[in-house]
């Protein structure tokens, strides 16, 4: 019997609100793109487990691809503390050369009353731990996507934050008995048909 999982990792359609703000939890999904959810759908492996994390988005997201998705909080995106809620330019305007300085340094660094993108990683480990066998529908955030990439590839947490994850982007990684296999990272089919 094969210990092979595969895993589908589906970022989460557009919020569904302003741009420049870095959304909590609450920020509904934009769910209206009709084609690409269909494309999406008939992608899907059949009898898949279905996790999302906790956030509205990506709830809405997985019930648009007609799953039934269980939340685990280990897949959640980063916690951007103090800064959830608030425009990119409010905080620069405000925070000046210390709101530009966390931004050399992202992977490393918290924001206030946040975690840093390396506690997420650790988070995601330990979420990918608990997954059995098989086929896993995850659909999450950039970051949880990100975050796995740097598992699957043991890359430095700076180096995995340069990948781009569009949102409803598939992104496939097969977690092996001996390692990991990338099979697709950001991949957007959905946009040609």
């Amino acid at each position: 019997m094969s210990s092979e999982t595969r895993l589908w990792l589906f970022r989460h359609a557009p919020v569904d609100g302003p741009r420049g703000v870095i959304h909590g939890p609450d920020a509904p999904a934009d769910t209206s793109h009709a084609e690409a959810f269909a494309a999406l759908k008939a992608r899907l492996p059949p009898r898949a487990r279905a996790l999302c994390s906790p956030a509205r988005r990506t709830r809405e997201t997985a019930l648009a691809l007609g799953l039934d998705p269980v939340e685990e909080p280990a897949f959640r995106e980063q916690d951007f503390g103090a800064w959830t809620g608030r425009r990119h330019n409010d905080l620069t305007a405000e925070l000046g050369a210390a709101y530009q300085d966390f931004w050399k340094s992202p992977a490393d660094n918290r924001p206030p009353g946040g975690e840093s993108f390396v506690d997420q990683i650790a988070r995601a480990r330990t979420g990918l731990a608990s997954l059995p066998s098989g086929d896993a529908v995850l659909v999450v955030h950039s970051g949880t996507i990100r975050a796995v990439l740097a598992i699957a590839l043991e890359l430095a947490p700076d180096n995995a934050l340069r990948f781009v994850i569009d949102p409803l982007s598939l992104t496939r990684i097969d977690r092996l008995d001996g390692g990991w296999r990338v099979v697709a990272v950001n991949a957007r089919w959905w946009l040609s048909s």
